[in-house]
């Protein structure tokens, strides 16, 4: 059993627009750190950003419009906390504690992520996708339902009807959709919106990968201030993680699918 939401889901927004500015702090510098928050919703798209790097309102504003439409911007900025810096001053060391689990992907995880990339090609807008073995549940706005109900004849398509979905209908909110992202190996820590050396970003990504490339579960757990995770250096699990990132073209467009 599984659940999918499209990058037009609301929370999948705010996951997006965090992740736009989490990049926009990689552009200025090569080691940032900043964790952001977005709440939004009905016209308003509030953020708060704990950053070592400025990003200047308008920065921010463009990136919210583009991403989720004309909405109001309320940004909050504020350095981060000393004893978070001092952590990572002199070395790199994980930023925070937390337990991390990565699982190998189901073959009903791939089919339904599958099914969710294709709709979202030909229907860019806010959509929810369950898969519980041969049932199939398909949530798609602005779609006719008769349309989806002939690729998918055996679907339970849209239960009350067409909708138009997105964030006048629903708030959306960063790392709200974690199941839909990280599938069995979600935990506790959030994955979107903030820097490499948060543990939450880059030992969530590394164990995922251990599990896809050896087949088997891995479980790990880590202390503010380690140096080293899985017998590796956390510079290692850095690196690793922001390789993955690269590869998928930036923090904003990895917030769009998730790992999943």
């Amino acid at each position: 059993m599984f659940e999918k939401v499209n990058p037009a889901h609301p929370d999948k927004v705010a996951d997006r627009i965090a992740g736009a500015l989490v990049d926009l702090a990689y552009a200025a510098e090569n080691d940032p750190k900043i964790a952001v928050e977005v709440l939004l919703g009905h016209g308003v798209c509030h953020i708060i950003a704990e950053t070592s790097v400025h990003i200047p309102t308008g920065d921010v504003e463009t990136a919210v419009h583009r991403i989720a439409g004309n909405l109001a911007v309320d940004y909050v900025e504020v350095p981060q906390d000393g004893c978070l810096s001092e952590n990572q001053k002199n070395g790199v060391r994980c930023g925070d504690n937390g337990i991390f689990k990565g699982v190998p992907v189901t073959d009903e995880q791939k089919k339904l992520s599958a099914i969710a990339r294709d709709i979202y090609s030909s229907h860019p807008y806010d959509g929810k996708y369950i898969l519980d073995g041969d049932r199939l549940i398909i949530c798609q706005s602005n779609t006719d339902s008769k349309e989806l109900c002939k690729l998918y004849p055996s679907a339970t398509v849209n239960p009350l009807g067409d909708w138009t979905g997105g964030s006048d209908v629903d708030s959306g909110a960063t790392n709200r959709k974690l199941g839909s992202d990280m599938a069995d190996s979600v935990t506790g820590g959030g994955l979107h919106g903030k820097d490499l050396s948060k543990a939450d970003v880059s030992v969530n990504i590394y164990a995922w990968l251990k599990a896809q490339e050896t087949g088997k579960p891995v479980e790990l757990c880590c202390a503010i201030g380690d140096d080293t995770v899985d017998g590796r250096p956390y510079a290692e699990i850095v690196s690793i993680a922001r390789d993955y990132i690269r590869s998928v073209g930036g923090f904003e467009a990895f917030a769009e699918w998730g790992l999943v």
